[in-house]
């Protein structure tokens, strides 16, 4: 199998046969998603493409490139759309849960014989807070908390080239007028006026003010608007005649490009979320369509050649809908017993082949605390379940490996403190949000949001290890992105828009189901609420 190095010199030499030029930024471009889109792919099409004009372009422009990655991602997805997401109207009759609800495509169901069941499990939990953490809740915790959070950023963002030298604020202060500095700070507090934004920061030895002017360049502007309280980040600036410090650029944590793993074998991990067994808005028909379709029982002939290489289903939160969680809940519960909830929950979860290896964390309406980071579901709740060797109760957040690609789940209640509040973030984008917690290199930067944070003596939120696949929910809308190597998933759930949901002004998409092969990294979205005809 050629490299994507190899791809891209083949890509290079094609285009050269075929007598067109790259630009600079066209090169570059193509060097970027080389690792994402085959480089050999995208050429072969452009050639194509070119060959078609009458007036043919010595030199090929990035915006040309860019077309044709749009171009050729919107034909897979219509194909997806065609074989996998059903499109036919519903019939007037639901299926019944049993073994004997088969739908049945060229032949029996003794035709399904699942690849994924004579592959061995290589899953491993990487990190997991449960059992470490021992908060009390005291003032002096709370700084350990806020001091340690920020001496581990700090390390991250000195392993760049750019941001080595920084300067404590100390010594910045004590520059001379026109300095130029790199200071690395939290932001303490952000004003807005007509003309400018003011940043009140500090760090472990002292305290500044650093203004971003009206004249700043737009780029620098767009990233003090996405500053949220308590994200520690790196400031360029120029030193003033006094004590005010004036920006030229705002460094983020970021994340690194990451190269992307491949598992060895064809095997797909599930990601889902927000079951809320319980719930009146509980779409238990569309979840049963679900845990059929893992059985090989259901599905289109796509649909069940998938479902024979699960290997992995990860659920990142909010297994059941609790009790006394939001306003009026209660006239919104079939269950009103937290215990009977997390019952019927786990009677799902025994219907699923015990090939497939399931991993379960917290959400915010869930049996665990609620601060941040959540320790893992009681095992009390989860007795029936307890034996089964192919079920994994785990905290959020965690990092996990499946077959060598390392995910890091996390509910993701703190999106509530950036959806809404930072410009372009939106319930309807959860991906977008999920992508600036990456940007920031921590999982809930906000303290005193809507987010509870708890006082441990290290700070499990910060993101140390760039992850392959970046999972949440919380938000019940799926989205999905790509960032820097990184497979942003908000995996939506399976409840329908609630009262309170209407309030908010958040239309769920429930029943979407995101399904990555670990070897392609290749994700497609398996749509179960509208019963195949």
């Amino acid at each position: 199998m050629m490299s994507a190095q190899d791809k891209l010199q083949r890509a290079i030499e094609s285009t050269i046969t075929a007598g067109y030029q790259l630009n600079s930024e066209a090169f570059e471009f193509l060097i970027q998603n080389a690792e994402v889109n085959d480089p050999l792919e995208i050429m072969t099409l452009a050639i194509q493409k070119l060959e078609a004009l009458t007036d043919k372009p010595m030199f090929i422009e990035r915006e040309f490139l860019e077309a044709i990655i749009q171009q050729a991602t919107a034909t897979v997805e219509e194909t997806i759309k065609k074989h996998i997401q059903p499109s036919s109207p519903p019939p007037t009759s639901e299926p019944n849960y049993s073994e004997s609800t088969v739908v049945r495509f060229n032949g029996s169901d003794s035709d399904f014989y699942p690849y994924a069941k004579d592959i061995p499990s290589e899953l491993k939990i990487l990190e997991d807070a449960t059992g470490k953490l021992t908060s009390n809740g005291t003032l002096q915790e709370y700084k350990g908390l806020f001091q340690d959070r920020f001496k581990r950023l700090e390390k991250i963002l000195r392993q760049r080239m750019d941001v080595r030298a920084a300067t404590p604020i100390v010594e910045a202060l004590k520059s001379q007028p026109q300095s130029k500095l790199k200071v690395i700070c939290m932001l303490t507090e952000k004003r807005d006026s007509k003309n400018s934004t003011i940043l009140s920061v500090e760090d472990l030895g002292g305290s500044a003010t650093i203004l971003v002017p009206q004249k700043a360049p737009e780029e620098v502007k767009r990233k003090a608007l996405m500053l949220l309280p308590d994200t520690i980040f790196c400031a360029a600036v120029i030193k003033t005649k006094t004590n005010l410090l004036m920006v030229e650029d705002i460094i983020f944590p970021e994340v690194g490009r990451k190269v992307p793993q491949h598992a060895q074998e064809p095997v797909y991990a599930v990601f889902t979320s927000d079951i809320h067994v319980g719930s009146t808005k509980f779409n238990k028909e569309a979840f049963k369509r679900f845990i059929l379709w893992l059985r090989g029982k259901y599905g289109t002939p796509a649909m069940r050649e998938i479902a024979g290489r699960v290997k992995y289903l990860l659920i990142a939160g909010d297994i059941v809908d609790g009790v006394g969680i939001y306003p009026g809940q209660q006239t919104e519960l079939t269950i009103r017993d937290i215990h009977k909830q997390y019952n019927f929950a786990t009677k799902y979860l025994e219907k699923i082949p015990n090939y497939i290896e399931i991993v379960l964390s917290p959400g915010n309406h869930d049996a665990a605390r609620k601060s941040q980071p959540q320790p893992a579901i009681p095992e009390g709740y989860l007795t029936s379940i307890k034996n089964k060797t192919n079920i994994h109760s785990v905290g959020s957040p965690c990092y996990l490996s499946l077959h060598g690609i390392e995910v890091l789940m996390f509910h993701g209640v703190s999106l509530n403190d950036i959806i809404g509040v930072v410009p372009g973030m939106d319930n309807e984008h959860p991906e977008k949000s999920m992508r600036l917690l990456i940007q920031c290199r921590h999982l809930a930067p906000v303290y005193g949001g809507k987010t509870m944070l708890s006082p441990e003596n290290r700070d499990y939120l910060v993101v140390d290890q760039v992850p392959d696949i970046f999972h949440a929910g919380h938000t019940h809308v799926n989205g999905l992105c790509n960032y820097r190597g990184v497979l942003v998933v908000n995996s939506g759930g399976w409840q329908e828009q609630t009262d309170y949901m209407e309030k908010l002004g958040l239309v769920p998409t429930p029943g979407k189901v995101p399904v990555i092969n670990l070897q392609t990294r290749e994700t497609a979205v398996l749509d179960f609420i509208n019963p195949l005809s």
